[in-house]
């Protein structure tokens, strides 16, 4: 089994940490299923913008992506202690795009960035903001006993599974990856999302990229209609149906791959190497990326480095430019801007590395904390509480 270091007991120790607190809070509560909230450990200042979250209490609300849950609870659980209660419902991120646009929440969080179209439905209550904090990856994670090395696969390969063209595990396709591997005739049991999810846009915009049936016929998008497989709701979804089932594959947030200690496929990048799914090249598929004013961008299959897995992303957290403008407290304004400052601090980046997930580069991290250090209240700078 491919396990990295700590992240499993850490993630596991996150996880039993939370429920202390009902889903609500911030100028809204969230009352969709799923609720995540936090615990309690160390905190500390934010590195850059100066703001302190010493002083931070109250409540505030988030809705999203799976993909991000345990590195939002994490955080949540690290500042419990300083007196902010963060409660986040891990919806997926279609849901958490459709309650930031109604403004149910105080900030949501998807791991794909918002299209033109949905900004402009978010724009009815000011003007978002994407806010880059961690870069993941997406596994390919299958449950073959007797293959427990991880077995290589390219995206074309993939498409064909996931159209339901290839059937079984010792295909010639599969076979010719995988020279001097034994694969059983196993049949193979997809399993996808079906809940509006930034890891199925993710996970699409990758098998677009290698198949041209795919990119006409399916698309890429946060839902699209599966020609084979069984949905499963969030990342904890698919992750349970790949479990629980002897030649199934899915595709998995790295975290709750490690969590259920599966085993993933070494994917080919854009560079023509096998790359499995870790820290380091999900660090790499971060490097040489160009990245817009607006910081909407995506890194599946943009990074020409050698070591740079490619189906690794960063997740955005969503919030408007003037929060009190759009219906937020001061208060719940100055929260915000204490679980952000956190979030790309030392600390908070830290804690996600400690989960796998890998910290943004430094210019990436500057410019999402110039994001951060932009939000108003009412036309003015929040300073967090």
């Amino acid at each position: 089994m491919k396990l990295r270091k700590t992240g499993v007991l850490l993630l596991l120790s996150a996880l039993l940490a939370l429920g202390v607190a009902a889903c609500g809070g911030g100028s809204s509560s969230s009352s969709t299923g799923g609720a995540e909230t936090a615990g309690a450990s160390e905190g500390g200042e934010a590195e850059s913008g100066g703001s302190s979250t010493e002083g931070l209490s109250g409540t505030i609300s988030g809705a999203g992506s799976t993909f991000a849950q345990p590195i939002i609870s994490q955080w949540g659980s690290e500042l419990k202690e300083q007196g902010l209660t963060v409660n986040y419902n891990s919806i997926g991120s279609g849901g958490g795009v459709s309650q930031f646009q109604e403004n149910t929440v105080d900030f949501g969080d998807s791991d794909a960035a918002m299209t033109d179209e949905e900004v402009e439905a978010a724009e009815k209550n000011g003007t978002p903001v994407h806010v880059p904090i961690v870069l993941g990856a997406v596994t390919v994670s299958y449950n073959l006993p007797g293959v427990e090395t991880g077995l290589k696969l390219d995206g074309a390969t993939v498409a064909e599974i996931f159209l339901g063209k290839i059937t079984k595990w010792n295909d010639p396709a599969i076979a010719k990856l995988n020279p001097g591997v034994e694969l059983p005739e196993t049949a193979i049991s997809v399993y996808h999302r079906s809940d509006s999810s930034g890891t199925t846009a993710l996970f699409t915009e990758f098998l677009a990229d290698y198949s041209p049936e795919w990119k006409s016929q399916l698309g890429e998008g946060d839902t699209v209609k599966w020609p084979t497989g069984t949905g499963a709701n969030g990342n904890e979804g698919v992750a349970g149906g790949v479990s629980q089932t002897e030649g199934a594959i899915g595709y998995v947030e790295l975290a709750y791959a490690l969590q259920n200690q599966f085993t993933f496929a070494d994917v080919q990048n854009k560079a023509g190497k096998f790359i499995e799914p870790s820290l380091e090249s999900t660090s790499a598929a971060g490097e040489d990326v160009k990245f817009p004013p607006d910081l909407r961008f995506s890194t599946i299959n943009a990074s020409s480095s050698p070591s740079a897995y490619p189906i690794g992303s960063t997740t955005f957290v969503l919030v408007y430019e003037d929060l009190c403008k759009a219906g937020k407290s001061e208060e719940t304004a100055a929260n915000v801007v204490g679980f952000l400052d956190y979030a790309l601090g030392p600390e908070g980046q830290a804690a996600g590395e400690e989960l796998d997930y890998a910290p943004l580069a430094s210019e990436l991290r500057e410019a999402s904390q110039a994001k951060v250090d932009g939000l108003k209240c009412n036309g003015k700078p929040i300073k967090a509480a």
